[in-house]
């Protein structure tokens, strides 16, 4: 199974990517200062996004690159481990 994580903070980048490993999800890690996320999206099960330390630009563009496809969109406010860890549990992983 494959996912993005947009938003979240830098320091916590190699805990996200060690969460969704526990859970066996590979997981793209974008911050969300990328210019261009839907770039380099590519084919993901589910895109989880959390909002407060994303720009408003940045969700567009993700919410935009899924349109028209299944994919899921799970978004959170807050950006700790534990939300990832709760939406990783939401999408089935």
């Amino acid at each position: 199974m494959c996912a993005a994580l947009v938003g979240g903070m830098d320091r916590l980048k190699r805990d996200y990517m060690n969460e969704a490993k526990k859970n066996g999800v590979k997981l793209k890690c974008y911050t969300g200062k990328e210019r261009k996320i839907s770039g380099t999206l590519g084919k993901v099960d589910f895109v989880v996004l959390f909002t407060n330390k994303v720009s408003h630009k940045a969700r567009k563009d993700v919410l935009a690159a899924v349109r028209g496809t299944d994919t899921p969109v799970i978004m959170r406010h807050s950006c700790g481990v534990s939300s990832l860890r709760e939406c990783l549990d939401e999408a089935g992983a």
